[in-house]
């Protein structure tokens, strides 16, 4: 039976509702054993990590893979395999730079100065999946930005590491990389046993359980996301039929909870994009389940709908047809602009960051960069001028407050201002 994608009419708004907004589903029993499993590394350290790999990633190697075997990786790989990662990793690094947030001073007023100060994390932890196929670009897009921000030692982890991860990892400057996966993997970086170092952060996709144990541990350890399913939505009316079903099954492919969406207000694209879904889609993988339980078009009445319904859902990606419409969306995790910008060219070699908020996080912020991997803080400098020129709002404001001993300590530098002031006087 050839595939049928639904389309929908922007005026039924139980279904727009249904196929727009963030699911929530219970995950109750998963979490349970991912709290399990980060309770036992916690306690047992390397034993349990062992063990969980064993079981879990299938681990019959040794749980760390050494610098030489990462160098040997490069005589296995094509050639043309080597470069395509080396583009890639330098288009990374290239965007990366540009994003660092910058030291600055400012003087407020007179006799104060306020300074930003941008310092790299010490060591950050890389989780790269290990599903049906290795991932060397997740790998690029966590390690590459966080070695342009300075990061002293990269931790990966990956489940199932072969030569392009090994080869990756090398371009990318990685410290170490593990051969470990899943739950087991996040709470060994989260709380580090005797093998494995503690991370001040830990970023990159994973599945459910890794995003579980991402937000188990989050108390404990700074992450990237609350991870959900991949998204993007297309916004056109212009687009060509045949490349807009190729995108949107690309990003079905990733897995079956994947949701792919046209916004459209031209019915005959709707048409004929149903057709070429039909037509492209293919008979194995989870593209075509992930159509038809997450994925669908919908018909909207105008463009400015289109727009709003993109908004609505604030997705990870979006592709739209111009510059005018990229300008109205305001919530995406990245906006891809044009007939050719293929949304899968920014999974690999553009040097945007593939590593993206999803299931409305964007309404908050982008995705993953450079600035994700250094701390910026503030550094404060009043001298007794300074004090005296804000002092009495200080004293004011904290009064307003009722928090009295907050008043003090400015009132008590103030009175031996003025006292000095006096006997400077006095003498004079």
């Amino acid at each position: 039976m050839a595939f049928q994608v639904r389309i929908i009419d922007s005026d039924s708004e139980r279904q727009v509702r249904q196929l727009l907004e963030r699911r929530t589903r219970n995950h109750s029993s998963l979490q349970r054993r991912v709290a399990r499993i980060v309770a036992d590394v916690r306690q047992r350290g390397d034993a349990a990590v062992l063990d969980y790999a064993r079981r879990f990633d299938q681990l019959t190697r040794p749980i760390e893979v050494t610098t030489d075997e990462m160098l040997a990786a490069t005589e296995q790989l094509p050639r043309d395999v080597r470069r395509a990662i080396s583009v890639a990793a330098a288009n990374i690094r290239r965007v990366a730079v540009r994003q660092l947030p910058q030291s600055w001073s400012v003087r407020p007023s007179d006799g104060i100065r306020i300074s930003q100060r941008v310092r790299p994390l010490d060591r950050v932890g890389c989780y790269v999946p290990g599903g049906r196929y290795p991932l060397p670009s997740s790998l690029l897009m966590t390690a590459t930005p966080a070695r342009v921000a300075g990061v002293k030692e990269v931790i990966v982890m990956c489940p199932r590491p072969d030569a392009t991860i090994m080869y990756a990892a090398h371009v990318a400057g990685v410290s170490r990389l593990f051969r470990l996966g899943g739950a087991h993997a996040i709470a060994a970086l989260a709380y580090g046993t005797k093998r494995i170092p503690a991370v001040d952060k830990i970023v990159g996709p994973g599945n459910a359980y890794v995003a579980a144990a991402k937000s188990l541990v989050s108390a404990d350890c700074a992450i990237d996301f609350h991870a959900g399913p991949s998204e993007i939505v297309i916004v056109s009316s212009t687009g060509r039929p045949s490349w807009i079903a190729a995108d949107l099954i690309a990003q079905a492919e990733h897995d079956p909870d994947a949701r792919a969406i046209l916004l459209t207000h031209s019915r005959r694209l709707a048409e004929v994009v149903a057709r070429e879904l039909s037509t492209q889609m293919p008979a194995d993988g989870p593209a075509a389940s992930a159509m038809r339980a997450n994925g669908g078009i919908v018909v909207t009445r105008t463009l400015v709908e289109s727009i709003e319904l993109c908004n609505r859902m604030a997705p990870e990606h979006v592709v739209c047809d111009t510059d005018g419409i990229a300008t109205r969306i305001t919530r995406a995790g990245t906006i891809f602009v044009g007939q050719y910008s293929a949304q899968a060219a920014g999974d690999y070699a553009t040097g945007s960051n593939h590593v993206l908020p999803t299931n409305g996080a964007a309404r908050a912020r982008g995705g993953l960069s450079a600035s994700d991997f250094v701390r910026v803080a503030t550094v404060q400098h009043v001298t007794a001028r300074g004090l005296r020129n804000i002092g009495p709002a200080v004293v004011t404001l904290a009064n307003a407050e009722g928090l009295s001993a907050h008043a003090a300590s400015v009132s008590i530098r103030l009175d031996r201002e003025r006292s000095s002031n006096r006997r400077r006087g006095a003498k004079r």
